[in-house]
């Protein structure tokens, strides 16, 4: 049995659900991948997955199983690549996976991801945006950039990016309509837009000097992504928990104005996650380190807004 070709399936298996969508990505018949699939059981002398004729599924041990060998076999794949760039010369050349949320995506990781290729024309990168939180290792990502949420995973290393900070932020004409709250508690009677993966739920927390206040609001619009907030607060539908790398512009030229701007939110971070069970290859490398040069010390666009005194520096306190 190849075992390595094996534990590939495997992983292909459990990542699709799917015996024969299987075999179609990897060009095998059903009955070939389930052949592979027994003899890794046998081998193991443990059964991975549960199948039926609607579904398959991964029992316990294959569920404990699908990490590492997921990392197994991308560690296996890595080191012929790393083989052939060798034999093929230093250059950064080849595919490079990249995974991020895809507010932060689209708006800035697309521009710097495009200036890297073209400092290294020889890279075929591919960016994939989405909002789930998707395992790097399960889905094969070389590099994920993740806007908080970091899990507590000892299979991903993890490389700070920049601070990511909040601003709560509304239009001028919502605030006509409704008024300026003056305090964090004044949000009970507003209108809020509401962010759904912000781990204390609708439970804002504010912090000035050594004031700490939090206030459960009332969520008048949930999504899970920040784009379609940003357009319901510029249409003037409510007050927005916002990320400045989103509202920078709209700040800038007035079409949103911060609310509660002496108050502090809690400060996330910007982080680069990558499969700790391998030294991360020379493209990934100068990937991370692009981006810090990007986004270090201050991201920029936190330096447009410093500058026109719409952020402060450094006061935003730690998230819980």
């Amino acid at each position: 049995m190849d075992q390595l070709r094996a534990m590939e399936i495997f992983v292909e298996v459990a990542r699709l659900r799917s015996f024969s969508e299987a075999g179609r990505r990897l060009g095998l018949t059903r009955a070939m991948v389930s052949k592979h699939v027994l003899q890794l059981e046998e081998r193991l002398q443990v059964r991975l997955l549960h199948r039926s004729t609607r579904e398959v599924s991964l029992t316990d041990a294959g569920q404990a199983y699908l990490a590492p060998c997921a990392a197994a076999v991308a560690q296996a794949h890595e080191a012929g690549r790393a083989v052939a760039s060798a034999a093929a010369g230093p250059a950064l050349a080849g595919p490079l996976r990249i995974q991020a949320p895809s507010s932060f995506g689209s708006e800035w990781l697309a521009g710097s991801v495009a200036r890297f290729s073209l400092l290294h024309p020889q890279l075929a990168p591919s960016l994939h945006v989405d909002d789930a939180l998707l395992d790097p290792i399960e889905h094969g990502f070389d590099l994920s950039v993740r806007v908080g949420g970091i899990p507590d995973v000892h299979a991903l290393a993890i490389r700070p990016l920049a601070p990511c900070r909040a601003v709560l932020c509304a239009s001028p004409a919502y605030l006509a309509r409704h008024g300026t709250p003056a305090a964090p508690h004044d949000l009970q009677a507003h209108r809020c837009l509401h962010f759904s993966h912000l781990t204390a739920g609708t439970t804002w927390q504010f912090s000035t000097g050594t004031q700490r206040q939090t206030v459960r609001v009332q969520a008048a619009f949930t999504s899970n992504n920040g784009l379609v907030l940003h357009q319901a607060a510029l249409q003037g539908l409510g007050i927005v928990y916002h990320t400045t790398f989103l509202a920078w512009r709209a700040l800038l030229d007035g079409a949103l104005v911060p609310v509660l701007g002496h108050w502090d939110l809690p400060l996330n971070h910007l982080s680069a996650l990558y499969p700790a069970s391998r030294q991360p290859s020379a493209k990934v490398r100068a990937l991370i380190d692009h981006l810090v040069a990007e986004y270090q010390p201050a991201p920029p666009w936190d330096r447009a807004l410093q500058q026109r005194g719409l952020l402060a520096q450094g006061r935003q306190a730690p998230s819980a």
